[in-house]
Order: C-alpha cells, then structure tokens, then sequence
C-alpha cells in the first residue's frame, strides 16, 4: 500500500523537528587561520570555572571542546615523553590539543613546532596560538597553548598540566615567542 504524498511530507517535517529538538549543544562553525571546525558552546559549570580563574567574563569562554579538554586532563602529571592519563610532556599535550580541538595536526616535538607557527606579536595571541619558553638555556625548550587574558595551559614539570598567566614572575622572563599554526598539514616523516 502506498502512503498519499501529503502523508509523507507530513511524516518527513515531524521527523526533521523532533531530531532537531534533540540537539543540546549549540554548535558554530568557525573558520580560522588553522583550518574550519566546530565550536561547541561551553558546559556552564565549565564556563564559570574557567572565566573565574582566567579573570574574564563568563560569556568569553566560548569554546566548549578546549575548556573541556583542559578540564578532562587538569592536574595530569608531566612525565618526558608521556602522551597519557599516566603523564605528559609540554609538547605532547600541546599536539594533543591542537588534534582533538582544532582538528589540525602538529609535529609531536617541541623543536619541530616552532616550525609550523606565524610569529605574532605578544599583544596579539590569540585563544589556540602556541607560545614557546626557553628554559635551562636551551631555545624552544617549552611549549603551552595560549588561552587569552593573558593566561595559557601547559604541562608544568613540577605541577603537571595547569594554567599560567603569562606574565607570572617565574615564567615570563623565559617567554621567547607566541605564534598562530600556519601549516596544519604535517608529515610524521619529518618527526
């Protein structure tokens, strides 16, 4: 037996807005210099957190998927060469990141990410743009991941991943340079 044609647009619109009620998560779609993704708008609780400890407006934490990922691996301890829940290095969390939120991929090492970053003056980092130290003297030794007012996350030797203000005593005076991912696409051979 056939449906009438009335009975099937019917059916078809009914369907389209019970799906489209279902969604929970606002979703925006953001094309930046690193390649098109889609942001997700941020859990409240996750917001608040986030805004308080960054000191800016709750409504600035606008990306749910990196505040989420922060917040999944917060406190995880640093550990050279980890790439797990057990520790992770700077670098390691760094490619991490920039795969599971911005959808790019960067190279695993420090030394070969400076590679693939546009410079950018310190005034005009912007939330996903590394940020590179030189620590024991060696050039390029550190990486984060810059947030924005100032603050950025990292996998700190002796705290595990956290967030840093940028101009905290302890650390500015190693800042080197900060800069956006002009070259998403990487080859592992050059690893």
């Amino acid at each position: 037996m056939l449906i009438p044609r009335y009975l099937r647009l019917l059916l078809f619109f009914a369907v389209a807005i019970i799906l489209s009620s279902c969604h929970s998560k606002k979703l925006t779609v953001r094309n930046g210099g690193s390649g098109s993704y889609a942001m997700v708008k941020p859990d409240k609780d996750i917001a608040e957190k986030y805004s308080a400890l960054m000191e800016v407006n709750r409504n600035e934490i606008q990306n749910g998927r990196l505040y989420s990922f922060i917040e999944e691996w917060y406190g995880t301890p640093y550990r050279f060469g980890g790439l797990d829940k057990n520790g992770i290095d700077c670098s390691g969390l760094t490619s991490l990141l920039e795969q599971q939120v911005y959808g790019i991929t960067i190279p695993r090492m420090t030394s070969k990410q400076i590679l693939v970053i546009k410079r950018k003056y310190e005034e005009e980092l912007k939330e996903g743009d590394l940020v590179f130290f030189d620590f024991d003297g060696k050039q390029f030794s550190h990486v984060g991941v810059y947030l924005q007012n100032g603050y950025f996350v990292h996998a700190s030797t002796r705290k595990g991943v956290m967030i840093a203000r940028l101009h905290d005593n302890g650390i500015y005076k190693f800042f080197s340079r900060g800069g956006s991912i002009i070259d998403p696409v990487y080859s592992s051979q050059t690893d």
